[in-house]
Formats: structure tokens, sequence, C-alpha cells
């Protein structure tokens, strides 16, 4: 299981990063918000930008906007493996996972809870990850929704039926305790149950196990 550490609920995100850099964590999950696709905003790029200067682990970018194109140049700019946006956008979905593809980055979908998954069939081909929420996008600290488990089992059916590398992410709530509902991932976005503890490390390794 591979493990991305977000940093939405941190207190002091510099210091957060820092330390998240002297563990083993896989990626740090980068947390975009736009004030109009969640109701929630997060720092503008100039800020976030610096990220790279605290950590040199690579980026997991979930994008949670309305208008992924205006995104997309920016943050692969930095040290970005993933960039993900929602399947559930009115922008051209094909055109964006393109975009991404031209920075030689690799494309997410990510699904809200409510989504039916078979929304994700036309862009099977064209797509590395799928990130299933497992709460509602656009803020941090929310419980894990238990019917998730099953979500996951679906969406790994889908995947496995199309014989497609793609790799599936869960995001939302996930703990110690939440993460057996996830055995159908292969990686997992944990926030305040990292950030808030006294030992990330520790916490990684129990997501892991």
């Amino acid at each position: 299981m591979k493990v991305s550490a977000s940093f939405l609920s941190s207190k002091d995100i510099p210091k957060d990063l820092v330390q998240l850099d002297h563990t083993d964590i896989d990626y740090i999950h980068v947390d975009i918000m736009d004030g109009k696709f969640v109701s929630n905003k997060t720092m503008p790029f100039h800020e976030m930008r610096h990220v790279g200067d605290y950590t040199s682990k690579r980026l997991d970018v979930h994008l949670m906007v309305e208008e992924p194109s205006k995104y997309i140049p920016l943050y692969a700019e930095l040290n970005t493996e993933y960039i993900t946006f929602h399947v559930e956008v009115l922008e051209d979905i094909e055109a964006n996972l393109d975009l991404i593809h031209h920075y030689s980055i690799k494309s997410g979908l990510a699904i809200k809870p409510d989504t039916k998954i078979s929304s994700l069939v036309p862009y099977l081909p064209f797509i590395d990850m799928i990130l299933v929420m497992s709460v509602e996008p656009g803020e941090g600290g929310q419980s894990f929704i238990r019917n998730t488990e099953k979500k996951l089992q679906e969406v790994r059916d889908l995947v496995e039926s199309y014989h497609f590398p793609i790799i599936i992410n869960v995001d939302g709530g996930v703990n110690s305790e939440t993460v057996k509902y996830c055995s159908d991932a292969d990686m997992v976005v944990a926030g305040s149950f990292i950030t808030s503890s006294d030992d990330f490390q520790e916490k990684i390794t129990s997501l892991r196990s």
C-alpha cells in the first residue's frame, strides 16, 4: 500500500513538510480548491509553489476546481508525478487529460461519493489513476464514508475488466482503523491522522500494515 500525505489540515505547513521528508511517505498530496467547485479555497499558486522548498518527495496534486485547464500548467512546473481532477467538471475531460500528458505527468480522475463509477468508463484508456473520495471533497478532518469499501470493490472490478494499468487511490478520513476498508486500493491519502500526531513515521507505517 502506497501512502500520500495531505497537509490540508496542517497548522504549520513548512514544519510538517520537512518532517514528512524524513519519512518513507510515497507522495505529498496537494489539495487545490478554487472556492467554486468546493466552498473552501486553498492558498494561491505563488505560495503553494514553495512546497518544493521543504520536501523532495514527489507531488500528487488533487484539483478540486471548476477549470482544471487553468491549474494544470502551473502545477506541472513542480515536482509533480500525478495531477488529478474531478470527473464531475464541465470542462472537456479528454482535453485536460491530454494537457496533463503533454507535460509528461500521470493523469488521474477523482470521483465524489455520490457519483456513479460508470462516469469513468469513457476515460479509462487515458488515465493512470482513479481517486475515490471517501468524504465529500473540500474539507479536511471528515469521517470516512463506510460505503466506500463497496465503491472501491466496484472500481477494482471495473479496472480489471478493462485490463488497464490504473492505480486506485482513496482520499478522506483514512486512518489505522478505516484503512481496513481500503483493501481494494493501491494507495491511500491521509491527512490529519499523520500531521496531528507526534510520530509521522509510526502513523505512515500503521497504514501499510
